[in-house]
């Protein structure tokens, strides 16, 4: 269930969605194969929530994430932002769209311009989208900075000169300033010093509680996802494999693959870690490019049966808002 805050409007419905980049080999570059980054996700964010997207490394959260924003042309599925389709929708006429729909990056850094002022790289999207005067521009701009906590006397300062957990900020001040309504945060304190991550967090809880925002929050640091997010989506292998609200996933987890992801949560009570039962998952992740037959997990699952190697599990409702891919539900 939702929190009272929240609204029951759903803000951005992703059904089926998939991204498949093409694998060319030879001397001619022919076609012989895909990575099946994201393979067929189904989930809703509703208006001012936040909605965590967590799993290991390369499982494809990050592309999920642009291709939601259609970053990227997607292979197939669907994409709806405030009831308008925009999963086909040619690049070219997404551009009225983009006020609607941000994105924070993970890497400060790579993210900015060296080139240019922090006031040219917040006042950016406003030079594209909006016809206010240079005037009005500066002081938006200015306003920005002191919404996210940055000194305006900085405004003409390059990025270098700046921190990490300072440069996210003025990338957070970049993604708010055509005032948008759905923010995708990919991995936004990954690349941040652990005394930071608090720091931006804070301020994107702050933020969403002052302009209703909604968050994709992508991360794999789950007790910052259990910290921010209303509900959390676990993926392998370019697949959800299991969504619920934080409490019941974090209390109640189902499918074999998120009760594994919780078991490597360190514990800081030392008496407490002694007690966790670790689940340690055998062999590697296949290759998105040759995924198993069956269920994507099947070639790790302490808890596997014949059925998991030929059939691709259904999503089952196993209660109310809480989904699961798994034949042990089916």
């Amino acid at each position: 269930m939702l929190d009272d805050t929240k609204s029951n409007k759903v803000l951005v419905e992703v059904k089926d969605l998939k991204m498949h980049f093409p694998i060319h080999a030879g001397i001619f570059k022919k076609r012989v194969g895909e990575v099946k980054a994201v393979d067929g996700i189904s989930f809703d964010i509703y208006e001012g929530e936040t909605l965590g997207l967590v799993g290991e490394s390369g499982c494809g959260k990050s592309t999920a994430g642009r291709a939601i924003l259609r970053l990227y042309d997607i292979t197939e599925g669907s994409v709806k932002i405030d009831g308008v389709e925009i999963g086909d929708t040619p690049q070219p006429n997404l551009r009225k769209m983009r006020p609607t729909m941000q994105m924070v990056f993970q890497d400060p850094q790579a993210s900015l311009n060296p080139r240019m002022s922090v006031a040219a790289i917040i006042g950016e999207p406003l030079n594209e989208h909006s016809d206010m005067s240079k005037a009005e521009k500066r002081e938006k701009v200015l306003s920005l900075m002191d919404q996210v906590g940055l000194n305006r006397d900085f405004a003409n300062r390059y990025p270098h000169e700046f921190s990490g957990g300072q440069r996210q900020r003025i990338g957070i001040a970049r993604a708010l300033a055509l005032n948008p309504k759905f923010i995708v945060c990919d991995e936004p304190i990954a690349a941040l010093d652990v005394s930071i991550q608090a720091q931006v967090v804070n301020l994107l809880e702050d933020l969403q509680e002052e302009f209703g925002l909604t968050y994709l929050f992508i991360s794999h640091d789950l007790s910052m996802v259990r910290h921010i997010a209303d509900r959390v989506a676990v993926m392998y292998l370019g697949r959800v494999v299991e969504l619920a609200s934080r409490e019941t996933l974090f209390s109640d987890p189902k499918h074999p693959y998120t009760q594994a992801l919780l078991s490597a949560v360190p514990e800081p009570d030392p008496w407490l870690e002694e007690k966790v039962d670790r689940i340690l998952l055998e062999g590697d992740v296949p290759s998105p490019s040759n995924p198993p037959k069956g269920c994507n997990f099947c070639t790790r699952c302490p808890q596997v049966m014949e059925i998991c190697k030929t059939e691709e599990p259904p999503t089952v409702e196993i209660a109310p808002g809480h989904i699961a891919a798994c034949h042990l539900y089916s």
